[in-house]
């Protein structure tokens, strides 16, 4: 019987070596990557969101600019776009990135997810005064806008937009699924953080903010929500030194990996990986993936060690 097409997913906390582990499965079994970061979506964000160098076999890099917003709905409608072509030409494919919602909500099937909203709808409510589109906000939702910040433009006109959003009707062919989760070591993965930012900074992530700020990206544009960037924004402004804001951004992605291990314990059917060399991560892998009959052995949910 012709054996159903894998989608498997690499997750882990920032820095724990999870997109390396991903492309070298993806070079071992030879299946397409599929990103899902939610800021590696953004085109000129680069350096700081630790985006891929190479990235002929990636998905989903790239799509949109720091001006737009994205969201798991926009996420998920693009992924079932392209995975039947994927799963058609490769067998199969491999999801990978930090954002565990993304995830989540691809493999349980999440169906109260709303779709992009219509370009039309948000060029007319760019249009739109703050002050008006408050009111709009209290008097069609008073609960959105109870917990939306009704200073903040950017937020109060997305929530505008939902209310007219419809639910994104989504589906992806049959296949197997598998979640692989990579766990360093809490103090080693924090140490990588700290160097990954110092890396970076080496790296040019100023001169990356100068050209984003050149293309016309202001601060507080949604893509400039990734870690880092208006920390290192405000360096290239004179507000802020530049040793201040790599000890802000170590500690802000720091404290964001570990919510990641939180959200990592709760997550069905994951099955983690906590090698540290990168030859026997690899190996475990495909250990895990391939039984001797050459089918996809997903063993129950492996629990988190204490402290991890």
């Amino acid at each position: 019987m012709e054996q159903l097409p894998i989608l498997i997913a690499v997750m882990g906390p920032t820095a724990s070596g999870k997109s390396d582990l991903a492309e070298a499965m993806a070079s071992e079994l030879r299946f397409p990557l599929i990103n899902a970061d939610a800021f590696q979506v953004y085109r000129g964000l680069d350096i700081g969101t630790a985006k891929p160098t190479d990235r002929h076999n990636y998905h989903l890099l790239d799509i949109v600019d720091p001006w737009e917003e994205f969201g798991v709905g926009e996420w998920i409608r693009r992924v079932s776009d392209v995975l039947p072509q994927l799963f058609a030409e490769a067998g199969g494919a491999i999801v990978v990135g930090g954002s565990g919602y993304y995830i989540r909500a691809l493999f349980e099937g999440y169906r109260d997810l709303a779709d992009a909203p219509d370009p039309r709808r948000r060029e007319e409510l760019n249009r739109q005064s703050l002050e008006v589109l408050v009111a709009e906000l209290q008097a069609r939702d008073p609960s959105a806008a109870a917990r939306v910040d009704l200073q903040n433009r950017v937020r109060v006109q997305r929530a505008v937009e939902r209310l007219d959003l419809p639910t994104l009707d989504w589906s992806i062919p049959d296949c197997r699924k598998v979640k692989l989760a990579r766990l360093p070591e809490l103090e080693r993965n924090r140490t990588r953080i700290f160097r990954r930012v110092e890396a970076m900074v080496e790296m040019g992530w100023l001169d990356e903010i100068r050209g984003l700020i050149l293309s016309g990206v202001q601060r507080e544009h949604p893509g400039l929500r990734a870690h880092g960037y208006r920390a290192m924004w405000d360096v290239v402004h004179g507000e802020r030194s530049l040793s201040e804001a790599i000890e802000a951004t170590q500690v802000e992605v720091a404290q964001y990996a570990k919510r990641q291990r939180t959200w990592l314990r709760a997550e069905p059917n994951l099955i983690t990986i906590s090698a540290e060399d990168e030859g026997e991560a690899l190996a475990t892998a495909l250990d895990l993936l391939w039984s001797e009959d050459g089918k996809i052995d997903q063993p129950a949910r492996h629990v988190l060690e204490p402290g991890s």
